[in-house]
């Protein structure tokens, strides 16, 4: 099916930063590219308009001049362009593994990164190159250059000077000699998700953190507002002028008395925060009450009993000594 001008122009203009128009030439390695850099970081899509009308004449069958009108040449002439390119986008690649694979060493994920995205602008076109040896210079360079400062620059050079070296053209054929567009738009959206899950990822744990710092802090922010309700109530404990329950000695905040203090309440049978004299007076009849030897028939509960009474009046005993 032959391509129209008309079509390819609109397709640059709603989507040419996801490179649409070279999906729509068969330039798929061409659209992968934009796709993964917005158009080539804006200026990429700019420069494309003026060559839509060749890429729309090749995608029909019709031969147009090779890059640089070397079109007698069997190996492509140098161009300072594309070398730039495969610059700045191996640089790119190897910023994006560093940062969206922490936890792969960087001498694996770097050079990597860095030769596959070198590799890329080199397929750009009816330009190709050999992606073994753009790698092995990247990873030799990696090696190199391990743990210094922005070595992601030297490594990306070396790739680009290799790429540049083992330039070649590709076999010739329009976008109907390739896969159908379902395969293609699935393989170029496999490539877009290993560039992009990564940078999700990171993006996301970065996004949790970013949540659990703010919870920390607005956590904080609260209990510094209510620091001084606390000083105020802790000084009103220290001097006896809270309005808790006296006999419930200082320091218990809101909870009133402690459970052993409860508990010897109970075991007295009188309500919390009792009178001295109601407690030495419940004491001394429950004493008489339970004493083992008027119990010799249940001898047994009678002594669990006694031995109750006394612990619990020596606890509110004990208590009232200290809040004295």
């Amino acid at each position: 099916m032959a391509k129209r001008l008309l079509v390819a122009y609109g397709l640059w203009a709603l989507g040419g930063p996801l490179g649409l128009h070279h999906i729509y030439l068969g330039r798929d390695s061409h659209a992968l590219l934009w796709m993964l850099t917005l158009g080539g970081f804006g200026c990429g899509w700019l420069w494309d308009v003026w060559h839509l009308p060749a890429w729309v004449a090749a995608a029909n069958g019709v031969p147009a001049p090779r890059e640089g009108g070397d079109s007698g040449r069997r190996v492509p002439a140098l161009s300072p362009l594309r070398l730039l390119g495969q610059l700045a986008v191996g640089v790119y690649f190897g910023l994006v593994a560093a940062l969206g694979l922490p936890s792969v060493p960087p001498l694996l994920a770097q050079p990597l990164a860095v030769g596959l995205g070198v590799h890329l602008v080199s397929s750009v076109g009816d330009q190709t190159s050999e992606v073994l040896s753009i790698l092995g210079s990247a990873f030799l360079a990696s090696f190199l250059f391990q743990g210094r400062a922005l070595a992601v620059l030297p490594v990306s050079l070396a790739a680009s000077i290799a790429a540049q070296r083992r330039r070649r053209y590709r076999a010739p054929g329009g976008a109907a000699a390739g896969p159908g567009l379902p395969a293609r738009l699935y393989h170029l959206g496999l490539a877009w998700l290993a560039f992009a899950a990564p940078l999700a990822c990171r993006g996301f744990c970065s996004a949790l953190g970013v949540l659990g710092t703010l919870r920390a802090l607005l956590h904080t922010a609260g209990q510094l507002l209510l620091l001084p309700l606390r000083a105020a109530r802790l000084l009103g404990e220290v001097l006896g002028l809270s309005g808790g329950d006296p006999e419930c000695g200082s320091g218990r905040g809101a909870r009133g008395c402690g459970e052993r203090q409860r508990r010897a309440y109970e075991v007295l049978g009188l309500p919390v925060g009792s009178s001295a004299e109601d407690v030495h007076r419940s004491y001394r009849e429950l004493v008489k009450l339970w004493h083992p030897d008027h119990n010799r028939h249940r001898a047994q509960e009678a002594e669990r009993r006694f031995i109750e009474l006394q612990e619990a009046y020596q606890e509110l005993a004990g208590a009232r000594r200290a809040a004295g």
